[in-house]
């Protein structure tokens, strides 16, 4: 079922991608979800300077028609538009280049050094290795391959 999920985003994605643009914001994720007896189809979007409620509306409006037309979902769903908000899950290569310098914590399938959390700066993301390097408060240094990272995301502290 997890596949069907992610076949669905997917699809979805390539249908949504220009619309979402020509309002002014990018993609950043799409997720479909259940939650509880819902099914939620989730866009998320991002743009400088933040997302507001005037452009998920206006991005609601431009990407429905072009979803109910290819009709990628056979079960009924609610359609939501969100920003991705200030601690974000960074999932693509090029999220995470965006976020380098950043506070973000990294979450292991398998412990590495009898840990499986590691909170610091993310220092760098190496395209041809698929690796990411964060420094820890202490200034120690770590890489993973990406494959091993069961989640990055961005801190953000208050």
């Amino acid at each position: 079922m997890a596949e069907k999920k992610t076949n669905i985003a997917n699809k979805v994605k390539g249908l949504v991608k220009d619309a979402v643009e020509e309002c002014g914001c990018t993609l950043w994720d799409v997720e479909f979800v259940k939650e509880g007896a819902e099914h939620n189809l989730i866009i998320y979007i991002d743009k400088p300077g933040g997302v507001s409620l005037t452009d998920c509306e206006m991005v609601n409006d431009a990407v429905e028609p072009i979803i109910d037309e290819a009709d990628p979902i056979e079960e009924s769903y609610c359609l939501e538009i969100s920003s991705p908000g200030i601690e974000r899950e960074l999932k693509t290569p090029e999220q995470i280049k965006a976020f380098e310098g950043s506070k973000a914590v990294i979450k292991l399938f398998a412990a590495e050094n009898g840990k499986k959390t590691y909170t610091g700066t993310l220092c760098r993301y190496d395209t041809e290795k698929d690796t990411v390097e964060i420094e820890e408060e202490n200034g120690t240094r770590t890489e993973f391959a990406r494959k091993g990272c069961a989640q990055i995301k961005t801190v953000f502290d208050f």
